[in-house]
């Protein structure tokens, strides 16, 4: 009897399926508990019993039809990072990387390898960040203290006030075929009119092409054999082209009528550069002189400028008419008055800063006395001059020969290059209710040029 007792409290020992006693609740039971609430104590329950008499505020047995919302603050923990600007790709270069043994190089090569990587990435591979789980900290301003007070207490700019970053494009709008366009740092072959139509120099001969329909048109071929087109320019108002040649001539044509107007014949040398002022046309040549042509009459040359000892190969006019810029390959920079003075004509200023050939030459558009000079291979340098006291304002260099200067008066830029292609560029685009205005204006202005030129 004593053994079947001992087996019997042995069989209950070992069952499984019982309760342990003292044992903690189990997950389910836990979940259950909370879903359910606490327990209605006492005064709840009185309460419940003294507002029995109260009207409801809902229909009884009716539910409730407010939709539950999640959570505005999510309680996990979980630390995502930014997949737009996670590096995934240089996080598996870096990782095959360390298993590979570094080649021995040079100092000049490993920089120039990382010039590369900067250029091809935007950024530098070795000090990318694999994982950001956050946008960029603000900058601490120079000469603070304490940085993190300054992280921790500035607030992030909203983003309806943050001002919108420029987009300048990394590739042309359209690209056009410039066969046998000549490739000398010198010359000046291609002019944008105020009517929309580009002028390119080929060679021997001169092409027009209409931005607006697209349409290509030759004005004109050189007669003589071995003869080339140095320099064109558009006038500000009208539809008139100027064409310098390699023989020293400078010709006037209407390009509606697709006519030669007349042949200017005053230079000795080859004509590089062509600029406009109203009814008054300066050309720079080869031989260092710049004349001044009046096309309204018959005796045309009306003045020589002789300012420079090797060829003129940039020429600008002020946009108020009252100073004319020229550069020269003599690396000299000078700006010269609309009229002469009472010792003839002299330059009122001389730049000599430059180290090479002075081809880029621009005014700003919106002040008229400040004057942007760009020097060849030798100076690689953009420089802004105040022509009044003769100051230079700034000096930037450019790692590269400066061909070009454009102040952004203008949103379309027209680029020719060795490789025989024209490159049409979108920098500068305007507003679509200033650009309307600004071509109001234009048309509204009345010239007396197309009545005067014989």
């Amino acid at each position: 009897m004593a053994h079947f007792v001992f087996d019997s409290d042995l069989h209950s020992l070992l069952q499984l399926d019982t309760p342990i006693p003292n044992a903690p609740p189990a997950r389910w039971q836990r979940k259950a508990r909370e879903t359910s609430g606490p327990a209605p104590s006492p005064m709840r329950a009185a309460n419940r019993s003294h507002s029995a008499g109260r009207t409801p505020g809902r229909t009884p047995g009716k539910s409730s039809s407010k939709v539950q919302t999640t959570p505005s603050k999510p309680g996990g923990d979980r630390y995502i990072p930014h997949r737009s600007t996670s590096q995934m790709e240089v996080a598996s270069f870096l990782l095959s990387k360390e298993n590979h043994p570094e080649n021995s190089q040079t100092p000049t090569k490993k920089e120039h390898q990382k010039a590369w990587a900067l250029n091809l990435n935007g950024f530098d591979v070795e000090e990318a960040k694999i994982l950001r789980l956050s946008g960029k900290p603000q900058k601490v301003p120079e000469g603070y203290q304490n940085r993190l007070k300054v992280l921790y207490s500035q607030k992030a700019t909203p983003g309806s006030s943050r001002k919108t970053c420029r987009y300048i494009p990394s590739l042309p709008d359209r690209i056009l075929d410039a066969p046998e366009i000549r490739n000398d740092y010198y010359l000046n072959l291609v002019d944008w009119s105020s009517a929309n139509v580009l002028a390119v120099a080929l060679d021997n001969s001169v092409y027009l092409w209409s931005a607006s329909t697209g349409d290509i048109l030759q004005l004109l071929q050189m007669e003589q054999p071995g003869d080339y087109v140095s320099s064109v320019s558009w006038i500000k108002e009208g539809n008139y082209l100027a064409v310098g040649t390699s023989s020293a001539e400078v010709q006037l044509w209407d390009v509606q009528q697709q006519k030669r107007l007349r042949n200017m014949t005053s230079h000795s040398a080859r004509v590089s550069s062509l600029c406009w002022n109203s009814y008054i046309l300066s050309s720079g040549s080869r031989s260092g002189h710049i004349h001044h042509h009046d096309v309204r009459v018959a005796e045309h040359h009306v003045a020589t400028l002789s300012g420079h000892s090797q060829e003129v190969c940039g020429l600008r006019w002020a946009p108020d008419g009252r100073h004319l810029a020229s550069g020269g390959n003599d690396n000299l920079v000078n700006v010269w008055p609309s009229a002469p003075g009472e010792g003839g004509w002299a330059p009122l200023q001389t730049f000599t800063q430059h180290q090479g050939a002075v081809k880029a030459v621009a005014w700003c558009p919106w002040q008229s006395n400040i004057l942007a000079t760009g020097g060849g291979t030798s100076d690689r340098h953009i420089r802004i001059w105040n022509v009044c006291s003769g100051a230079c304002l700034n000096a930037v260099d450019a790692h590269s020969q400066v061909c070009s200067i454009l102040w952004s008066s203008h949103y379309k830029v027209a680029s020719a290059a060795a490789d025989e292609t024209l490159r049409i560029w979108r920098c500068f685009e305007l507003d679509p209710a200033r650009r309307r205005e600004r071509e109001k204006a234009s048309a509204a202005k009345s010239s007396l040029i197309h009545q005067s030129i014989r």
